[in-house]
């Protein structure tokens, strides 16, 4: 089965607090004058921990999702000082989490890690924005496929559903520089 959704995915970083409620609000209307369109988009707006359950039962959309932007590996409850386990994430009312973000491989997430928390959110039934991309440098010394690759064996078992997962292909290099990827480097 292929889908055929095109997904709009906002990760809110570090940022909001529970008055941005509104800014959740003003999107939410924006799309009700593009209800028609939604049928094939998805918007997801994966926020910090803190705002998952507030904004969730505030906000009672069908057009707007709300995720979370990491778990641990973990897959229940354990010492892990200041962690989340993805049972938490769903409790508190996300449906998404952004997992092998280039910032989280950069502070030590190896494929193996990612792998344990992709198990661990689809245990839970949470659905996966599985995030791959390649340095500039191994652009340049063409490696992007090899990287990419390596990154989706790494991380994903074949045991998994893969209709719970969206890969989500972002460049490294492209991140917050104003490089945009060419249409031709997206074939």
């Amino acid at each position: 089965m292929t889908n055929k959704l095109k997904y709009f995915i906002g990760n809110w970083k570090m940022f909001g607090d529970f008055a941005s409620l509104k800014i959740i609000y003003q999107i939410h209307r924006f799309c009700v004058g593009f209800k028609s369109r939604l049928k094939k988009n998805k918007i997801i707006l994966c926020v910090p921990t803190t705002l998952i359950y507030y904004f969730n039962t505030k906000l009672k959309s069908k057009l707007i999702s709300i995720g979370a932007q990491n778990c641990h590996s973990h897959k229940t409850y354990g010492p892990f000082t200041g962690s989340v386990s993805a049972s938490m994430l769903k409790n508190a009312g996300a449906k998404y989490v952004i997992l092998g973000h280039s910032e989280n491989r950069a502070e030590g997430d190896t494929n193996r890690l990612i792998k344990k928390k992709i198990e661990s959110a689809l245990n839970q039934k949470l659905n996966i924005i599985f995030c791959i991309g390649e340095t500039f440098k191994e652009k340049i010394k063409g490696k992007t496929f090899s990287v990419l690759k390596n990154q989706i064996k790494g991380s994903i078992d074949k045991k998994y559903n893969i209709n719970k997962i969206i890969i989500a292909y972002e460049p490294i290099w492209s991140i917050g520089t104003g490089k945009i990827l060419k249409i031709q480097e997206l074939k």
